[in-house]
């Protein structure tokens, strides 16, 4: 049974998120990043309350900008997906998950060593050039459930 809903504009648009986001850090770079994406839709918690479904997350608002800095530029997020990252996709709302993203609620690169952590959660694990970093223990159970 999938983690969530999704419809075929849904695989899509998470493919080109992905894509986006970690091109540059090969399908298991593309694959935490959407490890990311559906536990957001998941956790209902936190920042997360309102996001219940993969285009929510997406287009997440927060401070004031888009949470994904690839919706922010928008130049490479509105490419086309490629059935290589469709397929990377439905894997993860179909229930792929690995450390060091398989709880993260976020992730970044900080062209530099990861903190221990960022806005008080802890640092989960690093691939390539992303940090990852989980909700902190009490705040957001859903996410381990889920």
């Amino acid at each position: 049974m999938p983690r969530v809903k999704a419809r075929s504009h849904d695989v899509d648009e998470m493919a080109r998120m992905m894509r986006a986001e970690a091109e540059g850090e090969g399908k298991q770079g593309m694959l935490y990043v959407g490890n990311v994406i559906i536990n957001r839709v998941v956790a209902q918690c936190l920042d997360f309350k309102s996001v219940n479904n993969i285009h929510d997350v997406i287009f997440q608002i927060q401070g004031g900008n888009y949470s994904f800095e690839a919706v922010q530029k928008g130049n490479v997020f509105y490419q086309r997906s490629r059935t290589s990252e469709r397929r990377l996709a439905q894997q993860n709302i179909n229930f792929w998950r690995d450390h060091p993203a398989k709880y993260a609620l976020w992730y970044f690169n900080p062209h530099a060593s990861c903190p221990p952590t960022w806005y008080g959660q802890p640092h989960s694990g690093q691939f390539k050039e992303h940090c990852f970093y989980e909700p902190k223990a009490g705040t957001c159970d859903s996410v381990y459930r889920g």
